[in-house]
């Protein structure tokens, strides 16, 4: 099989390849991870976002329109063969989608450097995942003709893949799947709006990792306490989204208090939640949520 586009086009490929080779349907492997016994049919990813690095994780992110619930499905078979990138294909993308699309691989990269998962050979992926997006989003987003900001990008977003592919996320994704689900709005915009607010949380927890990730954005932090410093990258990731046009207030984007509830409960159970840094309660999510309405 051969997918062409992002992160919805790849995720059906892999879809397809595993159930075509091991049965039944995808929600069968939600369940747990790891769950296929057979590898999927040889899948050969061509990539033209930067991005969601599906074209090359173990990760695949399903929509029941029915229960309105998007979930994760993680499994060792739906590694691609082969995944291409060539910033000559990612040239055209519009303003919001690279805006979107590179939000979201920064968002990997910070929860995949904060996941209960780490290693030092995630750390590292994710740490210069950070650099270059951080360094070269803004002029992909406003010169998108720009190849040096595109293949920047581009390697930021497969670094950033590779670190969560193997290290997992956290809140932001687990609650960005619900706004998905319920909302049918953009992956990358929801964990653009959540990121820093998600970090907030988990700073509490593991402050030092935001110091480097802080560090990572170009924030001179020698003169700082380590409270300063996270409050430092914190900011720096809120500057980055409005600069970049996808700050956005929840409420503006349909989104109602009613829901709220449901769509943490949601998220608690998502996969990805089970390597956030610190726990959080139904009534912490609906308050994270509510910080961004």
């Amino acid at each position: 099989m051969i997918s062409f586009g992002g992160g919805s086009s790849h995720d059906t490929a892999k879809g397809i390849a595993l159930v075509a080779a091991n049965g039944g349907h995808i929600r069968d492997y939600s369940k747990g991870v790891h769950l296929s016994k057979k590898p999927q049919l040889p899948l050969v990813t061509v990539n033209t976002t930067a991005g969601t690095a599906s074209e090359m994780t173990v990760f695949a992110i399903i929509t029941n329109q029915e229960d309105e619930t998007k979930y994760p499905v993680v499994d060792k078979h739906f590694t691609p063969i082969i995944a291409v990138n060539d910033s000559e294909l990612m040239v055209a993308m519009p303003k919001f989608l690279t805006a979107a699309t590179g939000m979201d691989a920064l968002t990997h990269a910070v929860e995949a450097y904060v996941s209960t998962a780490a290693t030092p050979i995630t750390d590292a992926s994710a740490i210069k995942a950070i650099e270059l997006i951080v360094n070269n989003l803004e002029t992909a987003v406003n010169d998108g003709q720009n190849r040096a900001a595109r293949d920047a990008m581009q390697y930021g977003e497969y670094l950033a893949g590779m670190a969560f592919s193997n290290a997992s996320l956290g809140f932001v994704h687990s609650m960005a799947h619900q706004l998905g689900g319920v909302y049918d709005l953009a992956h990358g915009l929801c964990n653009a709006i959540l990121l820093a607010e998600v970090s907030r949380f988990n700073a509490k927890q593991v402050p030092e990792r935001f110091v480097d990730i802080a560090k990572a954005m170009g924030i001179d932090t020698a003169a700082m306490t380590q409270e300063q410093a996270v409050n430092a990258a914190l900011e720096a990731i809120d500057a980055l989204s409005e600069k970049v046009g996808t700050k956005q207030r929840l409420a503006d984007l349909g989104v109602t208090e009613d829901k709220l509830a449901f769509m943490a409960q949601n998220a608690l159970n998502d996969a990805c939640s089970l390597t956030n840094p610190r726990k959080a309660s139904l009534e912490e999510i609906v308050a994270i949520f509510k910080a961004r309405m």
